[in-house]
């Protein structure tokens, strides 16, 4: 089970909408060093280059070039790479994780974990050279301890993934 994040609020202090403009090529918000303070992936395994739209504890726009040097296009298809349905869903959970960085007080600085999915649709395949433009946007949180978020992955403006997220605090 892969962790969402482990909560860390050194940048995410403000409760007002962070962002530059939604074109990718823009400024980030938050950057590479700035994410890996927040989320505890490394490579391999971490999937945002940038954030450039946050809300704090209810949305984040976040960006994953996509290159040929990804370990899994080595089999994933030889001679046609296709970026795998899971690190699409895994990439825009990653973003989620931002989100979750400013909750009630209470909830602060408490682990979540990646939980579960529904509603998830593959439009057409990623591959490299696209950027990934990845919004995720907190639609529930239930006793405290479950939410749900609402996720999209868009390339050139064109929806390629979508789903709902689900994530667990974890004590």
């Amino acid at each position: 089970m892969s962790t969402l994040t482990d909560v860390n609020t050194d940048n995410a202090s403000s409760t007002n909408p962070k962002q530059s403009d939604t074109n990718p090529s823009n400024k980030a918000v938050l950057t590479l060093e700035e994410i890996q303070k927040i989320l505890p992936h490394r490579y391999p395994f971490a999937l945002v280059d940038r954030i450039i739209e946050y809300v704090p504890g209810k949305l984040a726009v976040g960006i994953k070039n996509v290159t040929f040097n990804e370990p899994y296009f080595q089999g994933h298809f030889p001679g046609r790479p296709i970026m795998p349905g899971v690190m699409i869903v895994e990439a825009m959970a990653q973003v989620g994780g931002i989100v979750l960085t400013q909750l009630p007080d209470d909830m602060d600085g408490n682990l979540f974990v990646f939980a579960g999915i529904d509603k998830i649709r593959f439009r057409r395949p990623v591959v490299p050279g696209d950027q990934l433009v990845m919004k995720t946007e907190l639609l529930s949180i239930k006793r405290r301890r479950f939410g749900k978020m609402q996720a999209s992955a868009l390339v050139n403006g064109e929806r390629v993934t979508e789903g709902e997220l689900m994530f667990s605090l974890v004590d």
